[in-house]
C-alpha cells in the first residue's frame, strides 16, 4: 500500500477518536487480564518450583509419599541400591507458631549426608562454632535469611492482633500436639531460600513425634545412571502410595492443581477480548457505512478492491496493536497489583505462602499483542470484505451512506439455531487433558446464536412496543424497526458483554448457595477444636480428647482425621477422612446410603467417596476401591457418593476403627463437640483455652467457619467479578461508538427535526430512547444467552474442570437490577455520545443533505 493511502486510511482512525480509544481500550482490557492470569500462575509457580529446586540440590530422583510421611526403613533399601549414589532422608514439618497465623516449614535432615544431595540444606552454626556440636544440642533449629527476618518482625494472632516477633533471644516457640516446643536458632542455612529452618533428623523426630517417620528421600544416582533406568529399578521396590519422581515434579503437581482454576479465568479474559472485538466490529461496521462516498470516489480514481480491503485491515490491525501495547503494559500493572492485595495464590490458595517476584516475559507479552491484533482484524474483516463488494456508481449516489452497509437484520434465524445445534454437540464432548474444551466451545457458540437471533427478536419485540407512546417514542420505535441493522450492530457488544456477566452471576450465585447450604450439613456438631491445619505439627492425641471429653458441658465428642494419600505416581494427593459414621451426620450424600453394601461376598469395609472422587477413578455404589494404608493396598466398598466443595482431586470417607487398624495412627485433626443442653458454646470454649492454652488450639463455632469460608469463597471469584464488570464497561463502549457513530451520520434528520419543531432536548432524549431501546433488545438476548452459559458453566464446564454439582440458584432481583440499570446507563451513554451531532445548525445540518 502506497504511503497517501496509507495515511488516509489511518487518518480515518484519528477522525473517529473516540470511537478509536474506546475500541483499544476494550482490546487493552482483554489482553491485560488474559496476560495478568498468566502472569500471576506462571511466577508463583516458578517462585515455587525455584524454592523446590533449591531444596532438592544435587537430587536426581526424590522418593516421596503421603503427606503424614512413610516408614524410614525404605531409606536403608534404597540407599544399598547399585543404581544410588547417594541418599538423603527428609522429615518435612509444617511447624505451627502458637497462637499465631504464621508457621515455620522445618526439614529434619541427615547432617552427615546432606551436604552430598543437598548442599543448600547444609547449616552453619552461629559465630563460626563447631557444626557437629551445635547439630547434636535437643532442641536446636537453623534457620534461613528469610525466616529470620522474617520471624523477627512483628507478626498477628488467629484474630488478627499484632503480636511481638517470634524470634527473641534466639529462641522461638512452635507446637508439637498440643503444647509449645521451644527451640534455640543455633545458626543459620545460607543456601537455602524462603521461609524455612533445618534440624537434625533425630532431633525432629523426637521433638515432632514422628519416630521411624520419613516425608521424603532424595536420590543423587550413580555416575551414568539414568533418571529413567533408575525409575524403573527402584519402583519395584516402593510400597503402595510411594513414588519416584524427579525434583520439578512437584511444581508440576502444583500446576495441574491451578490449571483448571487457571485455564477458566484466561477463558473469562478471552471472552472479554472476545467481546471487545465485537466493540472493533461494530465500530468499523459503522465506520465503512459512513465512509461508503468516500471509497467509491477512492474506486473510481482507480483503487483496486484489494488495497481497499488491506487500507482497511491495517486500520483494524492498527488498533489492535496500540490496544494490545496497552493491554501489555496493563496486565503487568494488573499482576504487580495482584502480587500485592492477594499475593501470588490468584485469590485461590493455591500458592499460599509464596512470594513470587513479577518479571517481564517477552514472549506471554507477544503472544497476547498479537491476540489483540487478531481481534482487530478479525473485527474489521466483514466490514472490509462489505466495503470491497460494493460497485462504486452505487455508493456515489446522494443518501447512500446513512444506512447502506449496515446489516438488513433477517435471514439469520437458521444459522442461530445452527449454532445451538453445535452448541448441544459440544456439550457432549469429553474433556481434553482435563480441560474441558467442548464447553467453551459450546459458550462460544451459544454467544453466536444469541447475536443472530437479535433481529428475530426485534421483529417479535418491537411490535408490541409501537401503541400508546409519545412522539419520541414512535419516532425512536419506527427508526429501529425500520433500520433493524442499527439494533444487531449497537446489541453485538451488549449481548456479549451481559450474557458473560449474567452466566457468571448465575453460575457463581449458584456456587455460593450450594457451598452455604454444604457447609450448613458438614457442620452439624455445637462446636469445632483443631490444634492445627491438616499435616501441620498440632493434633489431638487420645490424652488431649479424653481430657476434651471431661470437659463441663460436652455430651459428646466426634473426631476426624485427615491424611493426604497417593493413590498413583501421577495424581496429585488424594484426601481420606477417617471418622465414626453412623447417623449419616455431616454427610451430603448425592447417591447411595450410609448403610454398608449388602450382599458383600469380600466383606470390604464400606467407604464413602467424593463426587471428584467418583469422577476420577469411575466408582459408584458397589464399586471397589483400594487406598494405600499403612503400606499396603487395603480394598474398600464403594457405599455411596457424597459433594464435597473443599477437595477439588477427591476424597474418600472411611470408618474410624477400620483406619486406625490398619494403620495404627491414633492421632485427630479436628473433633466436633456436642454439647449437653442448657451448655453454652463460649462456657465450653473458654474452659477448653484454659485446660490446653488458647494458642494452642483454634475454636471455632459452625456460624463461624462458614461465615470464614464464604469470605474466602468471595476472595476467590473476585478476579471473576472484575472480569465481570470489565465485559459490561465494554458493552457500554459499544452502545456509546455505535451511537455517536450514527448521529454522525444523521445530522440531516436531526436538521429537519429541528425545522419542525423539535428541541434539541427532544432530539437528545430522542436518541436516548433509540439507546434504551437497542440496550433493551441486547439485554433481553444477552439474558436469554447468559442463562444458557450458565447451564453449560454449571453442568458441563464445572463438572469437567472441578468435579462438582451444584443446585441451580438464579438471583432474580439482583438481574433484574442489572437490567434495568445497564438500560439506564446505555440511554445516558447514548444521549451524551449524540451530543456532538446535536450542535450543528439545523440550517447546515439540512443544506448538508441537497
Amino acid at each position: 500500500m502506497s504511503v497517501p493511502l496509507r495515511r488516509i486510511f489511518l487518518a480515518s482512525l484519528l477522525r473517529r477518536r473516540l470511537a478509536s480509544a474506546l475500541s483499544l481500550l476494550a482490546i487493552a482490557l482483554g489482553v491485560a487480564l488474559g496476560l495478568a492470569v498468566h502472569l500471576i500462575h506462571g511466577a508463583a509457580l516458578d517462585e515455587f518450583g525455584r524454592g523446590m529446586r533449591a531444596v532438592a540440590g544435587k537430587a536426581d530422583l526424590q522418593v516421596v509419599g503421603p503427606r503424614d510421611g512413610f516408614d524410614e526403613a525404605l531409606f536403608a533399601t534404597l540407599a544399598r541400591r547399585p543404581e544410588v549414589a547417594a541418599a538423603s532422608p527428609v522429615l518435612e514439618i509444617e511447624a505451627r507458631l502458637p497462637g499465631r497465623e504464621e508457621s515455620l516449614r522445618i526439614l529434619g535432615v541427615d547432617l552427615f549426608r546432606v551436604l552430598r544431595v543437598q548442599p543448600g540444606l547444609m547449616p552453619l552454626a552461629e559465630g563460626g562454632g563447631d557444626l557437629r556440636f551445635a547439630a547434636l544440642r535437643p532442641g536446636v533449629v537453623f534457620l534461613s535469611d528469610d525466616a529470620r527476618q522474617r520471624l523477627s518482625a512483628p507478626g498477628r494472632s488467629m484474630e488478627g492482633e499484632v503480636l511481638p516477633p517470634a524470634l527473641v533471644d534466639a529462641r522461638i516457640a512452635v507446637q508439637s500436639g498440643v503444647r509449645s516446643l521451644v527451640l534455640e536458632a543455633g545458626g543459620r542455612v545460607p543456601g537455602a531460600g524462603g521461609v524455612l529452618g533445618v534440624m537434625d533428623l533425630g532431633a525432629a523426630q523426637q521433638a515432632f513425634a514422628r519416630i521411624g517417620v520419613l516425608s521424603r528421600i532424595d536420590l543423587r544416582l550413580a555416575e551414568g545412571v539414568s533418571p529413567a533406568a533408575a525409575q524403573a529399578a527402584l519402583s519395584a521396590l516402593l510400597p503402595p502410595g510411594i513414588a519416584l519422581r524427579t525434583p520439578e515434579a512437584a511444581a508440576g503437581e502444583l500446576g495441574s492443581l491451578s490449571r483448571a482454576y487457571r485455564v477458566n479465568l484466561t477463558m473469562l479474559a478471552a471472552i472479554a477480548l472476545l467481546t471487545g472485538g465485537f466493540l472493533v466490529f461494530s465500530t468499523q461496521l459503522l465506520s465503512v457505512a459512513r465512509r461508503r462516498r468516500e471509497f467509491a470516489l477512492l474506486r473510481a480514481l482507480g483503487l483496486v478492491r484489494a488495497e481497499l480491503m488491506r487500507g482497511l485491515l491495517a486500520e483494524g490491525a492498527t488498533v489492535g496493536v496500540v490496544g494490545g501495547l496497552l493491554g501489555v503494559v496493563l496486565g503487568h500493572a494488573l499482576a504487580a497489583g495482584a502480587f500485592r492485595l492477594v499475593g501470588g495464590d490468584l485469590g485461590a490458595g493455591f500458592f499460599r505462602g509464596v512470594a513470587p517476584q513479577l518479571a517481564f516475559d517477552p514472549a506471554a507479552g507477544l503472544a497476547y499483542l498479537l491476540l489483540g491484533v487478531a481481534a482487530g482484524v478479525a473485527g474489521t474483516w466483514l466490514p472490509a470484505r462489505a466495503a470491497a463488494a460494493v460497485a462504486p456508481a452505487r455508493a456515489l449516489r446522494a443518501g447512500e451512506g446513512e444506512r447502506a452497509g449496515l446489516p438488513r437484520g433477517d435471514g439469520r434465524g437458521r444459522l442461530g439455531a445452527a449454532m445451538l445445534v453445535l452448541a448441544a454437540l459440544a456439550c457432549l464432548l469429553p474433556p481434553f487433558g482435563g480441560i474441558p474444551l467442548g464447553g467453551y466451545a459450546a459458550v462460544v457458540f451459544v454467544l453466536a446464536a444469541a447475536i443472530l437471533a437479535l433481529p428475530v427478536l426485534a421483529r417479535l419485540v418491537l411490535p408490541l412496543l409501537a401503541r400508546g407512546r409519545s412522539a419520541i417514542w414512535r419516532l425512536a420505535h419506527a427508526r429501529l424497526a425500520a433500520a433493524p441493522g442499527q439494533a444487531v450492530v449497537a446489541g453485538a457488544g451488549v449481548i456479549a458483554s451481559v450474557a458473560l456477566a449474567v452466566s457468571m452471576a448465575i453460575m457463581v450465585n449458584s456456587f455460593r448457595v450450594s457451598v452455604d447450604e454444604w457447609l450448613a450439613q458438614v457442620l452439624p456438631a455445637d462446636l469445632y477444636v483443631r490444634a492445627s491445619a491438616a499435616s501441620g505439627s498440632g493434633y489431638l492425641d487420645p490424652p488431649a480428647l479424653v481430657a476434651i471429653a471431661a470437659t463441663p458441658g460436652v455430651a459428646r465428642v466426634e473426631t476426624t482425621r485427615l491424611v493426604n494419600l497417593r493413590v498413583s505416581d501421577t495424581e496429585p494427593l488424594f484426601s481420606v477422612l477417617a471418622r465414626a459414621t453412623q447417623g449419616n451426620r455431616g454427610l451430603p450424600l448425592v447417591s447411595g446410603s450410609m448403610e454398608p453394601v449388602a450382599g458383600d461376598a469380600e466383606g470390604l469395609p464400606p467407604a464413602w467417596v467424593s463426587e471428584a472422587a467418583a469422577d476420577r477413578h469411575d466408582l459408584a455404589r458397589g464399586s471397589r476401591f483400594e487406598l494405600p494404608l499403612g503400606g499396603r493396598m487395603q480394598a474398600f466398598r464403594v457405599a455411596g457418593v457424597w459433594r464435597d466443595y473443599a477437595r477439588q482431586h477427591g476424597a474418600a470417607l472411611i470408618e474410624r476403627r477400620d483406619y486406625v487398624a490398619l494403620t495404627g495412627d491414633d492421632r485427630v485433626t479436628d473433633a466436633a463437640l456436642l454439647l449437653e443442653p442448657g451448655a453454652t458454646p463460649s462456657a465450653v470454649a473458654q474452659a477448653l483455652r484454659e485446660r490446653f492454652g488458647a494458642e494452642h488450639i483454634t475454636i471455632a463455632l459452625p456460624g463461624e467457619i462458614r461465615a470464614l469460608s464464604l469470605q474466602i469463597f468471595d476472595r476467590t471469584f473476585l478476579i471473576t467479578y472484575l472480569m465481570e464488570a470489565v465485559a459490561v464497561v465494554i458493552g457500554l463502549f459499544g452502545i456509546a461508538t455505535t451511537f455517536a457513530a450514527l448521529a454522525a451520520t444523521r445530522q440531516g434528520e436531526f436538521g429537519m427535526l429541528r425545522h419542525l419543531g423539535f428541541t434539541r432536548a427532544e432530539i437528545g432524549r430522542l436518541i436516548a430512547t433509540e439507546g434504551a431501546l437497542t440496550a433493551g433488545l441486547g439485554v433481553i438476548a444477552g439474558l436469554a444467552g447468559g442463562a444458557a452459559i450458565a447451564w453449560v458453566l454449571i453442568e458441563i464446564i464445572n463438572r469437567q474442570s472441578f468435579h462438582w454439582s451444584m443446585e441451580l440458584a438464579v438471583p432474580w432481583s439482583g438481574l433484574a437490577i442489572f437490567a434495568v440499570c445497564l438500560v439506564l446507563l446505555a440511554a445516558l451513554v447514548a444521549r451524551l455520545a449524540g451530543r456532538h451531532a446535536m450542535r450543528r445548525s439545523a440550517v447546515l445540518a439540512v443544506k448538508a443533505d441537497w
